[in-house]
C-alpha cells in the first residue's frame, strides 16, 4: 500500500507523525516502512485516508473513459484483500520470492522503489507472520483496484441556485391600485413566471380571451380620429411585480425583459440610465398598455411570450387587467367631492407649532407663509397638501396631479416625501384665506400669528418703495408754484424788469461824415428804424446848431 504513495502522500504522512519529510522518494518510502513497523493505530488511520485519496483520483481518470466504480465500503474490502495476497505470496511461494527478490537486487535503486517489497530482498518480514491455519483460500487475481465514486464539482447555473420551493401558478399577489385607472375587470390573474431548465434566457407563454362585452367595451372607447394616435379609454392594462404576498407591491419589470403580444412585440418604458458599470438598467415602474396588438374578438384566443433572465433568489409574476383610464381633471374633481379639512385644524397646527417655543429664551411669534404654488409659482387655486406631511405649506392641487399624469411619482413639492393622492386633502383654513377680501391682491405671502389668525404681510422693500413714491409727489408740487413768473414787462415795480433794460440799452456810436451816415443809413435798414426816432426828436436843434456836428446812430 505505501509502495503506491506518491512523493505528497509520503511527505503528508511523515509531517503527521512528526518525522523528516525531505529527500528522495525511496528515503522517504523508507521512513514510511519505519513507521508501519511501530503497529500505530493513528498511523494506520492516516494511511487508509491516503490511500483512498489515490483512488478517488484514479476515479477521475477511469470517469473520463465512462468507468465506474463502487462505494467506499468495497474499497476498504479490496484493500484487506489485497493485503492478504501479498501475505499468502511470501507464505507459500518461498523459492519464488526468492528469485525475485536476487532479481530485484541487480536493478537500480529507482527500480527497486517502484517493486512490490515482497520482490526486493529485505534484512527483515516488514509484517509479523500471523496464523493462517484456519484462514480459507483467498483469491491470488492481481486485479485492478476498483474505482472510488468521486464527485466531480459542476458549474452551477443560476437557475440551479434558485430556491427549491416549488412555483405556484398563481400566487396569492396583490398590485397597489394606480390613481389614473379604474379597475373594471381581471383577465389573467398574477401567474408566476416559471423557468424551464437551467438556462438563463427564459421564456414563458400565457393566453386569455375576451369576454364579448369586454370586447365591445374596448372597441367603443377608442378614439379612431385621422392624423392622430389611437388612443383607448378603456384599456388591456399588463403588470409585472415581484411574487412577495406580505404587502401590495409595486409595479417591477425582471431583468432583459421583451414581451410579444400575439407575435408582435409589445413597446415597453424605456430604461432609465445609469452609470454605473456591470448593472443593468431598470426600466420605471408603470404598467403597460397592450390594447392595440390584441385581438378584439372572444373567439380568437390571445397569446402573450414573455423572455426574461432568472434572477437568483426572485421570483416574478404578470397579471393582466382591464382598466379605464382617468384624466387629472376627473381626479380633481373627486379630490373636491371628498370635501375641504376644516379650517379648526390647520388653525390648531398654527397653534401648536408657534407655542412649542414659548418657554424658550428665543421665541416663534409668527410664520411666514406662501400663497404660491411651488410648482407654478403662481397663486393656488386648490390648496392642498398629504396628511402625511407635517409642514403647513400648501400647493395647487391642479398642477399636482397634471404633473404626476405626465410623469407619476407621487412626492410632495414642498418636503420630498411620499404625498399619494389617497392621501391628499384640500386645506379649508387657505382656501378661506385665498377668498377673504381681507388680502391684498398683489400680495402671495401672508403671516400667521399665534392666535390662529393671519395678517397680510408686507415687506420692508415695499415699505420704503411706498415712502419714495410719496416723497417724490410732495416735491413736485412744490416745485410747481415758485416757477410761475408774471411775463409783463410793462409793469416797472417788477425788478426783474430792470436788468433786462440794462441788457438792451442801445448802443452809441459817433460817425464823423455826414456822408457816410447817409450810406450806412441806405445800407442797413435796421439802423434807419432806431436812427429816424432819434432824428424825429432833435433834427431841427442839429440842423441849425452846425452842419459839420456828427449825425447820432443807435445800433441795437
Amino acid at each position: 500500500m505505501l509502495l503506491t504513495f506518491r512523493v505528497s502522500e509520503l511527505q503528508t504522512l511523515l509531517g503527521f507523525a512528526g518525522r523528516n519529510k525531505s529527500g528522495r522518494k525511496n528515503e522517504l518510502q523508507q521512513r514510511a516502512l519505519e513507521l508501519l513497523r511501530l503497529n500505530s493505530k493513528p498511523v494506520g488511520v492516516k494511511i487508509r485516508d491516503l490511500y483512498k485519496t489515490i483512488q478517488a483520483d484514479q476515479l477521475v481518470s477511469h470517469q473520463m473513459y465512462g468507468q465506474s466504480g463502487p462505494t467506499n465500503e468495497s474499497i476498504d474490502q479490496n484493500i484487506h484483500r489485497n493485503e492478504d495476497t501479498r501475505v499468502m505470496r511470501r507464505v507459500g511461494q518461498p523459492g519464488q520470492s526468492q528469485s525475485s527478490a536476487q532479481h530485484a537486487k541487480d536493478l537500480p535503486p529507482a527500480h527497486q522503489a517502484s517493486m512490490p517489497q515482497s520482490q526486493v530482498g529485505r534484512s527483515g518480514p516488514v509484517y509479523q507472520q500471523p496464523n493462517y491455519g484456519n484462514v480459507g483460500p483467498q483469491r491470488t487475481n492481481n486485479t485492478v483496484y476498483p474505482t472510488y465514486p468521486y464527485q466531480q464539482q459542476k458549474i452551477i447555473s443560476p437557475m440551479q441556485l434558485q430556491p427549491s420551493q416549488p412555483y405556484v401558478v398563481h400566487p396569492d399577489v396583490k398590485l397597489k391600485k394606480l390613481p389614473f385607472f379604474d379597475l373594471l375587470g381581471e383577465i389573467l390573474k398574477p401567474s408566476s413566471l416559471m423557468p424551464q431548465g437551467t438556462m438563463r434566457l427564459q421564456e414563458s407563454p400565457f393566453t386569455f380571451h375576451l369576454t364579448p362585452q369586454q370586447a365591445t367595451d374596448i372597441a367603443s372607447s377608442r378614439d379612431c380620429r385621422t392624423g392622430a394616435k389611437m388612443e383607448y379609454i378603456i384599456q388591456v392594462q399588463m403588470r409585472f411585480c415581484l411574487q412577495e404576498t406580505s404587502c401590495e407591491q409595486e409595479d417591477y419589470f425582471p431583468p432583459s425583459v421583451a414581451v410579444k403580444v400575439n407575435g408582435k412585440p409589445c413597446p415597453l418604458p424605456n430604461p432609465i440610465p445609469t452609470n454605473k458599470p456591470g448593472v443593468e438598467p431598470k426600466r420605471p415602474p408603470r404598467p403597460v398598455n397592450i390594447s392595440p396588438l390584441i385581438k378584439l374578438s372572444p373567439t380568437v384566443p390571445n397569446q402573450i411570450s414573455v423572455s426574461w433572465s432568472a434572477d437568483y433568489g426572485r421570483r416574478y409574476a404578470v397579471a393582466i387587467y382591464l382598466v379605464k383610464k382617468l384624466t387629472s381633471t376627473e381626479l380633481l374633481t373627486r379630490l373636491k367631492g371628498r370635501g375641504p379639512r376644516h379650517p379648526d385644524f390647520t388653525r390648531g397646527l398654527i397653534k401648536e407649532k408657534l407655542n412649542e417655543d414659548a418657554d424658550s429664551e428665543i421665541a416663534t411669534t409668527s410664520l411666514r407663509v406662501s400663497l404660491a404654488c411651488p410648482l407654478g409659482k403662481m397663486r393656488m387655486s386648490t390648496p392642498c397638501r398629504a396628511t402625511t406631511c407635517m409642514h403647513l405649506q400648501c400647493f395647487d392641487a391642479s398642477l399636482y396631479l397634471q404633473m404626476n399624469e405626465r410623469k407619476p411619482t407621487w412626492n410632495c413639492p414642498v418636503c420630498d416625501k411620499s404625498a399619494l393622492y389617497d392621501n391628499l386633502v384640500i386645506d379649508g383654513y387657505f382656501q378661506d384665506v385665498l377668498t377673504s377680501n381681507k388680502l391684498i391682491g398683489d400680495s402671495n405671502e401672508i403671516q400667521l400669528l399665534q392666535d390662529g389668525s393671519w395678517e397680510n404681510l408686507v415687506l420692508k422693500k415695499d415699505k420704503d418703495k411706498d415712502k419714495n413714491e410719496s416723497k417724490t409727489e410732495t416735491k413736485t408740487r412744490t416745485k410747481i408754484e415758485p416757477d410761475t413768473v408774471d411775463l409783463d414787462e410793462t409793469n416797472s415795480s417788477v425788478p426783474s424788469s430792470k436788468p433786462a433794460e440794462k441788457k438792451n440799452a442801445p448802443l452809441v456810436v459817433l460817425i464823423s461824415s455826414d456822408d457816410d451816415d447817409d450810406d450806412d443809413d441806405d445800407d442797413d435798414p435796421s439802423n434807419n428804424k432806431t436812427a429816424k426816432k432819434f432824428h424825429a426828436s432833435n433834427d431841427h436843434n442839429t440842423r441849425s446848431s452846425s452842419g459839420s456836428l456828427d449825425d447820432l446812430v443807435i445800433i441795437e
